[in-house]
């Protein structure tokens, strides 16, 4: 095939299964944009590159393959590097691509001219400058396997225009799959041995579980075990809310008097207090050598791909009768829920936040992906939100990068096309991509934002008064009519003041398709309870 360097980039890429874009406009990838047209890929632009790396890494968290963001020289590159670097941190699979400054003018001072692979090779797995159309194919194949194979993460390319434009016939290699390997059978044995002993176990259930698509087999292990099992991140909707394995209230009960915590799919940082769980033994499962803890004295580690792994080791356990810590857990999360329940009914305005997601559950069901963007606001969402399904919840990680809302809800509306989208925003993360909107209204992208508008960096403010007593730079504009700016834009904007008026309010937003933004004045005297996670 005699094409241009750029259409055999975008055809390597389609082998893949790729059939979006991610985008924003510029001269360096025009070529690249040619091909995507020849080809008959979509092109989704978006106003800031940042969200189109979001939205890229959306689709890599809820199918496993990267999504693929392509952007400009320069700027648009650098303009992606939180986005990157989160992923980074998430182990989500994405690709970007970059533009280039042609190589005949290297040095010479060319528009947005940049050495993009020295920035983005500490926060990807994989970074290379593609120079000549020849190596395009290799190159797509081989930073495709680098994203996908675990730890799975970003990797960059970028061509020089002059690359781009270049016509050269070229093979396309058959593509290879990689052999799943589980961990070495002594060690799962091992496991399972301990398992077997153990009176009080719990599992934690991360995110690589869904990444690896083995959330059958983390189930598998549970249920054959009788082993209560927890969530985090994209490891949530592995077992439904109303599964009788399933907890997520009882936590702190089940951390502090567990006899062996096995926390597969996850790293052991701040999330799960560092792995610490009393006088528990810690067993890790990761698919990688370098996610196993060294900060913590494991019983057993085990390193292999997920899903025979898990396979193998459900397979080895032994069905226990474990009734009476399952019952110790489940009277824990029933009173946990009753007091949610509580907060729930709590009337009066400024709304406290917790009135707000009792209002808003009825309305989410196993067809909706919720997309958590903010700091407080959002880890009421994570304490609230039930994911019956994997795949039902997205949030930023433990890089904790705010603006990633309405980038995952574009990439989102492209990997779940058939299920009704929620972004859960804090005023202060509505603020990053906000313009975003625009890209919604643009693309007849189906989606609800829920703002809740306290007027603070609730996050910040109340810890620094419980830290120093006074805050600074922590203060937002009261009562921001965000949902004029979403008028503005072209989506259905509206105003909430009073607890009364939140269920009507949603009763409109999901009967109707398009993009509603429901700008909801929460309480700024409310802060969500947690501990510091800072050191």
């Amino acid at each position: 095939m005699n094409l241009p360097g750029g259409h055999h980039l975008v055809k390597a890429l389609t082998r893949h299964g790729v059939d979006t874009l991610f985008t924003l406009s510029g001269g360096h990838v025009f070529p690249i944009f040619d091909g995507a047209v020849k080809e008959g890929v979509r092109l989704l632009d978006v106003r800031h590159e940042q969200t189109a790396a979001f939205a890229a890494e959306a689709v890599g968290k809820l199918t496993g393959e990267p999504g693929v963001a392509v952007v400009t020289a320069g700027p648009g590159v650098t303009n992606t590097v939180s986005a990157v670097t989160a992923a980074f941190e998430n182990g989500s699979p994405l690709m970007v691509v970059g533009g280039r400054a042609p190589a005949f003018r290297w040095g010479q001072g060319s528009l947005q001219e940049f050495d993009h692979v020295p920035l983005m090779a500490p926060i990807t797995k994989s970074a290379h400058t593609v120079t000549s159309v020849a190596d395009t194919v290799d190159m797509v194949d081989s930073a495709w396997t680098t994203a996908t194979t675990p730890k799975q993460g970003p990797v960059f390319i970028d061509a020089g225009v002059d690359v781009q434009v270049s016509p050269a016939e070229l093979d396309y290699p058959e593509l290879q799959t990689r052999a799943l390997e589980a961990a070495p059978l002594e060690d799962i044995e091992a496991l399972a041995e301990l398992i077997d002993r153990s009176r009080r176990p719990v599992i934690v259930a991360g995110s690589a579980v869904q990444l690896a698509g083995a959330h059958r087999q983390v189930r598998r292990l549970a249920e054959a075990a009788s082993i209560p099992m927890f969530a985090n991140g994209l490891g949530r909707g592995t077992l439904p809310a109303d599964h009788p394995l399933s907890f997520s209230r009882a936590r702190s009960v089940a951390f502090k008097t567990a006899d062996l915590v096995v926390v597969v799919g996850t790293p052991l940082d701040f999330r799960l207090g560092f792995g610490q769980f009393g006088d528990a033994a810690v067993a890790h499962v990761v698919d990688h050598g370098d996610g196993l803890a060294s900060h913590v004295d494991l019983a057993v580690g085990l390193m292999g791909d997920l899903t025979p792994t898990l396979e193998t080791l459900a397979a080895a356990v032994t069905r226990t009768d474990r009734s009476d810590w399952i019952e110790t857990l489940r009277q824990s999360e029933i009173d946990k829920r009753t007091e949610d329940r509580d907060q729930m009914s709590t009337t009066g305005s400024p709304i406290h936040p917790a009135r707000l997601y009792g209002e808003l559950l009825p309305y989410l069901d196993d067809k909706t992906v919720v997309i958590g963007d903010g700091g407080d606001f959002v880890s009421y969402a994570g304490r609230f939100v039930d994911a019956p399904l994997p795949g039902r919840w997205l949030d930023p990680g433990p890089f904790g990068c705010l603006g990633s809302g309405f980038g995952y809800a574009i990439g989102a509306s492209v990997a779940q096309p058939d299920c009704r989208i929620v972004v859960l925003a804090g005023d202060g993360a509505f603020g990053f991509a906000g313009i975003e909107i625009d890209t919604l209204v643009r693309h007849g992208i189906d989606v609800t934002v829920v703002i809740g508008n306290n007027g603070i960096w609730g996050l910040e403010k109340h810890p620094m008064r419980a830290f120093y007593g006074y805050d600074v730079v922590a203060d937002l504009q009261e009562g921001c009519r965000y949902d004029q700016m979403a008028q503005a834009l072209g989506a259905k904007g509206t105003l909430v003041a009073e607890p009364e008026t939140l269920s009507p309010t949603f009763d409109d937003a999901f009967s109707t398709g398009g993009v509603s933004v429901i700008n909801v004045l929460t309480d700024p005297t409310v802060a969500y309870p947690r501990s510091a996670n800072l050191m």
